[in-house]
């Protein structure tokens, strides 16, 4: 079992503190956190760091510390400036760099990054293809529906390779064998209450055993929105609030998903999350995060082994 941190990135203009920032950071690698985590939200109303840009900081305040993000919703972005990013990205941190990437799902705004919605799933899936050509091969050509290259070179190629770990988020069948045929590894939502993840793995064994692929080369992980708090009637109210601020609604199961309460409470909840299937588990306070992080570190982990 491994156990990583979500890397702060909610920040009201002004607020950021790029002393504090770096020095909790250290702090994370010095805790022994396998790896440190962003996510993607470009419009809404929570003031949110970008992910790349946040990951870039954070690879020069560390040495060790694994970076991802969980997801990036590649469809939105232009597939040849995505590889650039993350190779460079992958170059500067010396091979630490791990990637998801998602659809999205139905209910994007895709008119704002000119994308036919109609065809959102086929240009997630040919953007991700021409992004390993980019970072696979000294010259590409690619004929595709949305992009078309002639004997384009990238360099320089990611750090890691053949690239960095391409984990993938989703929640239906269809996404999940997606996942599989194309991916490394699946990160199941934070909003996935524990049952439904247990679900999606079985599922995903399903699609590894069809496609007769090892699932010991298939890591499975899951975000999980937590707090430690000694009184679980406030802590649960101070997560609903920010959850709500996060998706901009209220939502009894994403609520739900969310593990709030005493160190034993957490424990307990976090070992459900495990028998259900997940290796890597991603801990994302989502409010005072030094302390949350702390106190995860000291008075949680250590019962789970």
């Amino acid at each position: 079992m491994r156990f990583a941190i979500s890397i702060p990135q909610f920040f009201a203009d002004g607020e950021f503190d790029a002393a504090g920032f770096a020095g909790h950071l250290r702090r994370i690698e010095e805790l022994g956190f396998d790896s440190a985590w962003t996510q993607e939200q470009v419009l809404g109303t929570m003031p949110q760091l970008s992910p790349i840009e946040t990951m870039t900081f954070a690879a020069a305040c560390t040495d060790r510390l694994r970076l991802g993000c969980a997801v990036l919703v590649t469809t939105l972005h232009n597939p040849v400036h995505l590889a650039k990013s993350l190779s460079t990205l992958d170059q500067m941190s010396r091979g630490r760099l791990e990637i998801g990437v998602g659809t999205g799902g139905r209910g994007r705004m895709f008119a704002a990054f000119g994308v036919e919605p109609e065809r959102f799933v086929g240009r997630f899936t040919e953007g991700l293809e021409l992004m390993k050509q980019l970072w696979t091969r000294p010259r590409v050509t690619f004929d595709g529906r949305f992009w078309q290259l002639e004997d384009a070179a990238m360099e320089p190629k990611p750090f890691q390779k053949p690239h960095p770990p391409i984990w993938f988020g989703g929640n239906s069948p269809a996404a999940l064998r997606r996942a599989v045929r194309h991916g490394n590894g699946f990160f199941g939502a934070g909003s996935s209450p524990t049952e439904r993840f247990a679900d999606q793995v079985r599922t995903v064994a399903a699609a590894l055993a069809e496609q007769e692929r090892d699932p010991a080369d298939f890591p499975i992980a899951k975000r999980v929105y937590i707090a430690v708090d000694d009184s679980p009637e406030r802590g649960r109210a101070r997560m609903n609030t920010e959850l709500e601020r996060l998706y901009g609604r209220r939502s009894e199961t994403i609520e739900a998903a969310a593990v709030v309460g005493t160190p034993e409470v957490c424990e307990r909840e976090l070992s459900e999350v495990a028998a259900a299937g997940a290796q890597r588990i991603l801990l994302s306070p989502m409010f005072d995060h030094a302390e949350q992080t702390e106190r995860l570190a000291a008075e949680v982990l250590p019962r789970l082994g």
